[in-house]
């Protein structure tokens, strides 16, 4: 079965390329930052009943060399049919497009690493027609970020490093300064990495310690939490897109009509109230219900 862990810990190099360079430096492997970096077709599929699929393919070009073919696979557990599956990625793309092509996965486990290190082998009677050398990066060579700072810096990276530390004893400590660090951002980009890191988690321990830490309110004193500068800048922009963003983190749907109310408001007292009610609800519809007349109170008591 395909989780949200799994998901993540490959689509983040479809959807924020920049973290190849990191990685390849934990790899030894030297790759400049200046890359420009396109998903190709993962579907690895021949004109016969045998479907394969690439967790994710990237056509990597350097600005210092020649192009590459990267495939990317989240592997959460041993599995013996990746043995003979892995190569044949490699073969299948090299064919395709004539491309070198290099295979990388990403574990979450120290088992998976080791045994997701290969080599594996074709071959019999003492000759080996086909080796598999794949990259593989895990709990024991990513970097553990635990600094605010390093993680505003590199937040794809901080995302990243979580997602493979999910099960580590410094998960708390890596959530807690990816936090720090969106609370500084901007609306879109926290609350993209707000929404994948949830998402990535999805509902393990660390899923809940980071939902946490993105809904109480005072998290960081003085400075207000994700949630509290998504309003801010959404009543800067006379839109409520804090209200939106928390929605779509929670994975609630949303329907035109509910988006149009959301964002036509100019009531900065409702949007607020709406806002607060967004990390309870079960429905859209529910930030609605007994929604009161911020603005005849307000008149009122003036």
């Amino acid at each position: 079965m395909v989780t949200s862990a799994h998901e993540g810990m490959h689509r983040i190099f479809q959807e924020r390329p920049e973290i190849l360079a990191p990685v390849f430096e934990v790899l030894g492997i030297a790759l400049p930052e200046k890359a420009t970096v396109d998903a190709i077709v993962s579907d690895a599929t021949e004109t016969k009943p045998m479907a394969r699929h690439i967790d994710t393919a990237l056509r990597v070009c350097p600005s210092d060399g020649e192009d590459f073919l990267l495939a990317v696979e989240a592997q959460e557990r041993r599995d013996a049919k990746k043995e003979s599956s892995w190569p044949y990625y490699i073969a299948y793309l090299q064919s395709k497009y004539r491309l070198p092509v290099l295979l990388l996965v990403v574990c979450r486990d120290r088992a998976t690493t080791k045994w997701a290190a290969g080599p594996f082998d074709c071959g019999t009677r003492g000759w080996t027609a086909q080796r598999t050398y794949p990259l593989v990066v895990g709990p024991d060579n990513l970097p553990v970020i635990t600094d605010a700072r390093t993680a505003a810096e590199k937040p794809a990276m901080a995302v990243f490093s979580a997602l493979a530390h999910a099960n580590s004893p410094d998960i708390d400590a890596i959530l807690n300064a990816m936090g720090r660090a969106l609370a500084g951002m901007g609306l879109e980009a926290g609350a993209y990495f707000w929404q994948f890191l949830e998402k990535g988690l999805g509902k393990t321990p660390a899923g809940d310690k980071w939902r946490d830490i993105m809904t109480f309110v005072n998290y960081f004193p003085g400075e207000g939490t994700l949630l509290e500068k998504a309003y801010v800048e959404g009543e800067a922009r006379g839109e409520a897109k804090g209200v939106l963003a928390v929605l779509e983190a929670r994975e609630i749907p949303v329907s035109e009509d509910i988006r149009e109310r959301i964002t036509a408001c100019t009531d900065v007292d409702r949007v607020d109230y709406w806002l607060r009610k967004a990390i309870t609800v079960t429905h859209a519809e529910d930030l609605f219900a007994e929604d009161p007349d911020i603005s005849e109170e307000t008149s009122s008591e003036a």
